[in-house]
């Protein structure tokens, strides 16, 4: 693996997120390692390798001992930072009081999802359902051709002449304004979501082989389409995508827990 320095942006709010579940208040004395002295405060080891581990989850990849190294003077300079606040008192100031309280309510919430979901983990036996209703979902791939002109008028005559056998990628090189008709009115393969609706729906109310008895208008204009072929859309193997699978059913998890504490408080909105 390349080495390469963590950004400042990704490590600076975890320190906060950090401090800010700490209490002010006085605790005894322990002996404990630590990694580095500033301004005669100890950084306990403890804290540095939660902060390294917080780094490490977030950036999605191992950290190494070069990293760590850099982690541990960004670490310490922020710790700086952190104590110049405290000094300045800013602390105290309502908007930082507010955001402080915010950055402590999302630890509180990230800490009681993970105490739910270690209590309630996801099984090997819930994701195969999964993958497979995802699956299912997945939409059809289309392969077809079309037609685009200006006028219905022009649109009823190349849909009579091509009921007459007329030849469709000749006429769509004709006379189809899409840049698309110098391959024959070809787009090749597609699925109905990257089209505009009235084409996705008359393509999918198509079998291979068949053209749209009428033109079908968009914003564009009027299409004749003839259907090529269609298959399902080739769906990643479960193994390949089995993390990103439970992670799925571990947010329907937790999104069901969310709902049940709704549904057992008192609520009262007044905006």
């Amino acid at each position: 693996m390349k080495e390469r320095a963590l950004s400042f942006a990704l490590i600076a709010p975890l320190l906060l997120l950090a401090a800010c579940g700490k209490s002010n208040a006085p605790v005894a004395a322990e002996p404990t390692e630590s990694v580095a002295t500033v301004n005669g405060k100890a950084i306990s080891k403890a804290d540095f390798d939660k902060y390294v581990e917080d780094v490490q989850r977030q950036a999605g990849q191992p950290i190494s001992p070069e990293q760590r190294t850099q982690l541990l003077d960004q670490y310490i300079s922020l710790r700086l930072a952190v104590d110049a606040a405290d000094k300045d008192g800013l602390a105290k100031k309502p908007e930082v009081v507010k955001d402080l309280d915010q950055a402590r309510m999302n630890v509180l919430v990230d800490a009681e999802i993970k105490k739910y979901l270690d209590e309630h983990p996801v099984t090997d036996a819930e994701l195969k359902p999964e993958y497979d209703a995802q699956v299912a979902q997945m939409p059809h791939e289309y392969h077809a051709r079309h037609i685009l002109v200006d006028d219905k008028a022009t649109a009823d005559q190349i849909t009579k002449d091509l009921k007459g056998g007329a030849d469709f990628a000749k006429i769509a090189a004709q006379k189809s304004k899409d840049p698309s008709g110098k391959n024959g009115g070809d787009l090749g393969w597609f699925t109905p979501d990257s089209m505009v609706k009235p084409f996705a729906e008359a393509v999918q109310a198509l079998k291979p082989g068949q053209m749209t008895d009428q033109p079908v208008q968009s914003q564009f204009g009027w299409h004749i389409i003839k259907l090529e072929e269609s298959r399902a859309a080739s769906a990643p193997s479960f193994d390949d995508v089995k993390d990103r699978v439970r992670q799925m059913v571990q947010r329907k998890r937790v999104q069901t827990y969310l709902e049940d504490l709704r549904k057992n408080a008192k609520i009262e909105k007044k905006s």
